[in-house]
């Protein structure tokens, strides 16, 4: 039960803080800027709808796709690790997110209809960092369709995030109002600094595995 606990809780904390809702804050409100509060809700919504979607797919046939491929689950904790850790790191310098906001002229009504899908659940919910979590949280789960619990305690921690990011994401106005940039960029910074450790923490745990999978560790 211990262990399944902390599963829901990794992955909760580890997606959070990987997507970051804080910085995607200023992201959000400029593509949803001179919407109502009703638009605000939907796209909201319906970005984090896909992005729900998108995380258990990966969550469910990511391991198959590995086995298809024949890629060892200790070295997906590996790359997944360094693409965490890379994330933690950049965290640390100034945000350059708003390079993913789409420029230039184009058709509104065609910008508006896809927003809520690119860039708000792919690539800001949706990344690199959020696909290696997933699959690398799966990766804990030794036989995924006998010991559902855990699968189901990795759901939850799935589900459990994107709730708390779509209620942010739908009082952007008011979190932005309340803590202003500098509060922003301050809980990013820290949020990079855990990020980084959860991706070393998945490098070392990978490393050990590898070793003791090719013979040169012998742990008992």
């Amino acid at each position: 039960m211990e262990h399944i606990s902390t599963l829901f809780i990794q992955t909760f904390t580890t997606l959070l803080a990987i997507v970051n809702p804080l910085e995607a804050l200023p992201i959000f409100l400029k593509l949803m800027d001179g919407k109502s509060d009703q638009d605000h809700h939907k796209v909201a919504r319906q970005s984090c709808f896909y992005a729900t979607i998108l995380l258990y797919f990966f969550l469910i046939f990511g391991t198959v796709i590995l086995k298809i491929f024949n890629v060892p689950l200790s070295m997906v904790r590996i790359v997944g690790g360094m693409v965490l850790l890379r994330i933690g790191f950049s965290l640390f310098l100034p945000s350059s997110s708003n390079d993913v906001i789409p420029t230039g002229a184009g058709d509104s009504t065609r910008r508006d209809r896809n927003v809520a899908f690119v860039p708000l659940a792919m690539p800001i919910m949706f990344g690199p960092g959020a696909i290696a979590t997933v699959i690398g949280m799966s990766s804990l789960v030794r036989h995924p369709f006998s010991d559902f619990s855990r699968m189901a305690a990795i759901a939850g921690g799935i589900l459990a995030a994107m709730f708390v990011i779509f209620i942010i994401l739908t009082y952007a106005r008011r979190i932005l109002h309340r803590i202003g940039p500098n509060g922003v960029d301050a809980a990013t910074r820290i949020v990079g600094f855990f990020v980084s450790a959860m991706g070393m923490a998945l490098i070392f745990h990978g490393v050990i595995e590898a070793m003791q999978q090719y013979g040169i560790l012998n742990i008992p």
